[in-house]
């Protein structure tokens, strides 16, 4: 096992993968941390837990889009695709936004 120091938004991790697959995890951390940091720089999110979930929901669409011809996106365009997750992030929004409240 190989250890990789590594950054995803400003906050420091120790990730763990096996030796071959540093390239990938680098990749993947590369990609993770681009698309949290544009949504924190929107300034439509706020909080890093609100941050990762939708930004796990948009790479998890994009995966399923390009994962299955008949998966569940396979007949949207990417627009479509976009338009969803907005409209899942307004109701994510309104579900967590209470929590806000709590603190």
């Amino acid at each position: 096992m190989i250890y990789l120091d590594c950054s995803i938004m400003g906050q420091s991790y120790r990730l763990a993968c096996r030796e071959g697959e540093e390239r990938t995890l680098r990749e993947a951390v590369s990609y993770l941390d681009g698309k949290m940091c544009a949504l924190r720089d929107s300034g439509k999110v706020k909080g890093t837990d609100r941050i990762a979930v939708m930004a796990a929901l948009s790479v998890a669409a994009e995966f399923l889009s390009v994962k299955s011809p008949q998966g569940p996106l396979s007949d949207m365009s990417i627009l479509e695709v976009k338009q969803k997750l907005e409209a899942m992030h307004t109701v994510l929004d309104k579900a967590l936004s209470p929590q806000e409240n709590l603190s």
